[in-house]
């Protein structure tokens, strides 16, 4: 599958400069629509994590929780869920086959990308929790410059149905912060470094500023590993669906972070090495 449109040296400047940017138009927006069924079969299974139930148990053990619309009964679930590729032929497809990849190695300016995971985030309507602030890096076993997210609308998103918020040009920060749990600040125990800092506050006083895109169907967000993003809840009547794709380029190898387990898939895991093929597909720049 070929890209809609070339991706433009702006849009790569864009991604370096402010660690994220929103490419429109760049995949057929019915074949994304498409991974609309199969990710419905995985609903109500144990592939995918109910955050918000998480969330209930944070909340019930006196951790704070990042919620909109406390105590509305009748509020959504956020789901969500990784390495959907390994055991599904679409997610693989998707990931592995489509012009997404070559995408992502054109922004990073890579001869190849290998597959790092691929990942379902899922907001039902109503859902109360919000996405707390946090990088992707801390939460992968890598080290390198060129490492990106890929985020993939299924649906209409706008600021309203919780629309993904990026800290522009966090990405060159010095600091890889601890991992959370995404529906709470709370760090994840073990995890080394310092807390996310308070983005809301810092944007309040003017000391960052925070980049945001409503998006369909055939828009790509793609942001930098280290860009410090976060997302709202979904106080619409529709879903927020979207697919995500963590690609390594050219320089990425190997590298354990403590505080988030090692892949079971990940055999030829080896501190300082390249990623390995057979853990990570690599697709080549055409």
């Amino acid at each position: 599958m070929t890209p809609l449109r070339l991706v433009t040296q702006d849009e790569v400047d864009a991604f370096w400069r402010d660690g994220v940017v929103c490419l429109r138009g760049i995949i057929d927006p019915e074949y994304v629509r498409s991974m609309a069924a199969p990710l419905a079969a995985m609903l109500g299974t144990p592939e995918l994590a109910d955050l918000s139930a998480m969330g209930d148990a944070l909340a019930a053990s006196g951790k704070s929780v990042l919620r909109d619309g406390e105590g509305d009964t009748t509020k959504g679930r956020f789901v969500a869920g990784v390495d959907h590729w390994l055991t599904h032929s679409e997610f693989a497809d998707f990931a592995l086959r489509t012009c997404l990849p070559n995408v992502a190695a054109v922004v990073l300016g890579s001869r190849q990308v290998n597959l790092w995971e691929d990942s379902v985030l899922a907001k039902e309507p109503g859902t109360a929790e919000r996405t707390a602030w946090h990088q992707d890096l801390p939460y992968f076993h890598v080290e390198g410059k060129n490492v990106c997210t890929m985020w993939c609308p299924l649906d209409k998103v706008t600021q309203e149905s919780g629309a993904v918020k990026f800290v522009k040009s966090s990405h060159l920060w010095p600091d890889v912060y601890r991992p959370n749990f995404f529906v709470s600040t709370m760090s994840i125990p073990g995890s080394p470094g310092e807390d996310v800092p308070d983005i809301d506050a810092m944007a309040a006083e003017g000391s960052c500023e925070v980049l945001t895109f409503d998006t369909e169907p055939g828009d790509v967000t793609i942001h930098h590993a280290r860009t410090i993003h976060g997302a709202g809840a979904n106080t619409s009547e529709r879903w927020r669906r979207a697919i995500s794709l963590r690609y390594c380029g050219d320089d990425v190898v190997y590298h354990e972070r403590p505080g988030t387990p090692l892949k079971a898939h990940h055999v030829n895991f080896v501190e300082g090495a390249p990623l390995h093929p057979d853990d990570c597909p690599a697709v080549q720049r055409s």
